[in-house]
């Protein structure tokens, strides 16, 4: 008889609930207190702006909606360009097309596989020219705005020279820190460098709200024009007067209250992760045509999915054929994002060549990343990559 450990799915990233998540939404239930309006949106808000180190929280409906509105705030408008990374979820580049913007694609750095601020520099500087105090793309002659750089996987983006090419360029950064709460650039909190920051708390991500987003600014006037966008820009609560095209984006009472329980637990849930990630890292090293992710020296990652290279030559499988040996065991693992740049959709998008995304594409496999992970789960998880070497010497014998 199988051991019933062995036969258990293993999922990619789970949500791990085990705070004070009932006994805060029952209170919402308790005192009728669900809907768009609650104390623990305001003490979700206030968590999350104290953690990251922000002077200024807004809540919102998710993650992509956090974009949005960010992007709105910053007056992108239709025509406009928004440089964005080829590798990452699709939210970013949509956010952009919501506004009738176009994204700029950019590729990622070989090492850390985050948008490459000598890529964006060429851009800048060669494919664009001023037109007074408005950068004009040389090619499509769309204006160009603002820079949308995305923290992929956990790791942050080297965000010091696209923030100092931001200013020279007169460009507004809006980041996407939705995949690295608990991540730090220089030991600074990701999501608080740029004019805006925007956290996400779907049930994949570190914690969850079962949903939501969280949009972070030191700007009291951004804070303020997000917050009345978000809010149907009401000016008028008795008279509905309304100034401006809102967005109804706004987090309930009882996503608020598992986010803020789930708050309460964070710094155990990003050490459990980077737990995962150097027992990944000690057990995966020495496989020849694995490649680990690699973690910059000025970054601290909080390992929001585990990822890994494989060399099809070096290793004796591809990723997609590793992927397959993972499912058959019932153990969920995904490729990365098809590359942005390629899809249909965004045609009529500029980039200045993508080569290392679609490299990356090719060879990249994400490992079951969940908080809860037991050391048994990522053991039946390893043993399978380690076995992959074994095969291939008892073929060759």
């Amino acid at each position: 008889m199988k051991n019933k450990l062995n036969t258990k799915n293993i999922s990619l990233c789970e949500p791990e609930i085990r705070g004070n998540e009932w006994k805060y939404i029952k209170e919402c239930l308790d005192t009728a207190w669900v809907s768009s309006v609650g104390g623990f949106v305001d003490r979700f808000e206030k968590a999350v702006a104290d953690y990251v180190g922000a002077k200024y929280a807004v809540a919102c409906v998710n993650g992509t909606a956090g974009l949005h509105v960010a992007l709105v705030a910053c007056g992108i408008e239709p025509g406009d360009e928004v440089l964005v990374p080829s590798l990452s979820f699709i939210a970013p580049a949509n956010a952009v097309r919501y506004c009738g913007g176009w994204p700029v694609f950019i590729d990622a750095d070989p090492q850390t596989w985050q948008m490459d601020p000598e890529k964006v520099k060429e851009f800048l500087v060669k494919d664009c020219r001023l037109a007074g105090r408005t950068l004009i793309n040389r090619r499509t002659k769309r204006p160009v705005r603002a820079i949308l750089p995305v923290h992929v996987l956990g790791h942050p983006v080297d965000m010091k020279p696209i923030l100092t090419l931001a200013k020279k360029f007169g460009l507004d950064v809006i980041e996407d820190a939705t995949e690295s709460l608990g991540s730090k650039y220089r030991g600074r909190h990701t999501g608080t460098f740029g004019d805006v920051g925007v956290f996400s708390f779907n049930g994949n991500k570190i914690i969850t709200a079962g949903g939501g987003g969280m949009i972070v600014t030191n700007n009291r006037r951004l804070a303020e024009r997000i917050r009345y966008l978000t809010t149907q820009a009401k000016d008028d609560a008795i008279e509905y007067i309304h100034g401006a095209i809102g967005f109804n984006y706004r987090l309930t009472n009882i996503q608020a209250a598992l986010g803020v329980a789930q708050m309460e637990q964070l710094e155990n849930f990003v050490d459990a992760k980077r737990r995962l990630g150097e027992r990944y890292a000690k057990a995966l090293k020495a496989i020849p045509g694995v490649t680990l992710p690699a973690q910059a020296p000025w970054a601290l990652t909080n390992f929001w999915l585990y990822t890994i290279l494989i060399d099809r030559e070096i290793y004796g499988k591809s990723s997609r054929e590793l992927l397959a040996d993972l499912n058959r065991q019932g153990i969920a693992a995904r490729p990365l994002w098809h590359p942005l740049h390629s899809l249909k959709i965004f045609k009529g998008s500029y980039h200045n060549g993508i080569k290392i995304v679609d490299e990356l594409y090719g060879r990249a496999l994400s490992l079951p990343s969940s908080v809860g992970l037991k050391p048994d789960e990522q053991d039946r998880v390893i043993q399978i990559i380690l076995e992959q070497p074994k095969k291939r010497e008892n073929r060759r014998g």
